[in-house]
């Protein structure tokens, strides 16, 4: 079997390969740390580097992101958006979205990026239902990561993707006695494994990284 133990060096070096973050990114990924613990939950940078790239990829125009924290990762989606797409991103905080606001307007992309506050689950289900959505990141309360899936996928369109956050849990996942995130992060994991509409593979990418494509024949 083939894996690299991630070491300091080997980390360093993988970052060394990454596009290095700009003025606004290394603003953002300080004034992030300022705020104690809760700065864990924003992207690392090679991560905010693969949104950017899957979202060129797919050509997105129709960007949804599930948990918007100080907006890294929502300004690395943008960044990535074909000419005239908008990334819809949903949180509850207007403290760590405030943060958001004054780097997307020093990136220049505030104006690709529709944020709505509110629960997300509201937000999410109140979306037309349609087949429109080209890329969805999803990285927010856990205990319903399943019901995003739910809702998300059937809007999807054909040959889009769903990426979800946070899928090994600190490397609890596998555990047999997993509760509380733990345990939802593991049934939501079984679930797109069975869920026929997609094609996925998980990558162990930060705290591990599902990349799920809506297939050309997904009822």
């Amino acid at each position: 079997m083939k894996n690299v133990p991630l070491t300091r060096e080997v980390y360093g070096y993988l970052l060394g390969q990454a596009e290095p973050p700009t003025a606004v990114q290394r603003w953002l990924a300080a004034r992030t740390r300022s705020l104690g613990p809760s700065a864990v939950m924003r992207v690392p940078h090679e991560q905010a580097v693969l949104l950017t790239l899957l979202a060129r990829l797919v050509d997105a125009r129709r960007v949804v992101e599930v948990g918007t924290f100080t907006g890294y990762s929502t300004l690395a989606l943008a960044t990535g958006l074909a000419p005239g797409g908008t990334v819809i991103t949903c949180d509850l905080s207007e403290e760590w979205t405030s943060i958001a606001r004054v780097a997307w307007r020093e990136a220049g992309v505030e104006d690709r990026i529709d944020l709505r506050l509110g629960p997300a689950l509201e937000t999410v289900a109140a979306l037309p239902a349609k087949s429109d959505i080209d890329l969805v990141f999803l990285d927010a309360d856990k205990p319903n990561y399943r019901r995003y899936w739910e809702l998300l996928v059937p809007r999807l369109r054909p040959g889009g993707l769903l990426i979800a956050d946070n899928v090994l849990q600190q490397g609890r996942v596998h555990r047999a006695d997993a509760t509380g995130n733990v345990l939802a992060v593991r049934e939501f994991n079984a679930r797109v494994r069975a869920d026929v509409r997609v094609e996925s593979v998980m990558l162990p990418v930060a705290d591990g990284l599902t990349v799920a494509r809506r297939r050309s024949d997904a009822g």
